[in-house]
C-alpha cells in the first residue's frame, strides 16, 4: 500500500507502489519513492527540487478547533 507523508516545512513524500499520471492520464513516474511539491515554487513540479528549502517554505497554521 502506498504512503503520502507530508513532511513540515516540505515536499509530500510519496512512497510505496503508486502511478503518477498527468491531467491527460500519462504516466508521469512509477517509482516506489518520490517526492512532489508543496511550496508551489519547485522548477521541476510536481517533484520537489528543494526550492522550499531556500524560498523558506513553512507550513500554514492548522485550522482552529470547532466550537463546540
Amino acid at each position: 500500500m502506498a504512503e503520502i507523508t507530508v513532511r513540515r516545512n516540505g515536499p509530500y513524500r510519496i512512497q510505496g507502489p503508486v502511478v503518477l499520471k498527468d491531467h491527460d492520464g500519462n504516466v508521469i513516474e512509477t517509482k516506489e519513492f518520490f517526492t512532489l511539491c508543496r511550496c508551489g515554487h519547485s522548477k521541476t513540479k510536481p517533484f520537489c527540487d528543494g526550492t522550499h528549502k531556500v524560498i523558506g517554505f513553512v507550513d500554514p497554521p492548522p485550522p482552529p478547533a470547532p466550537v463546540v
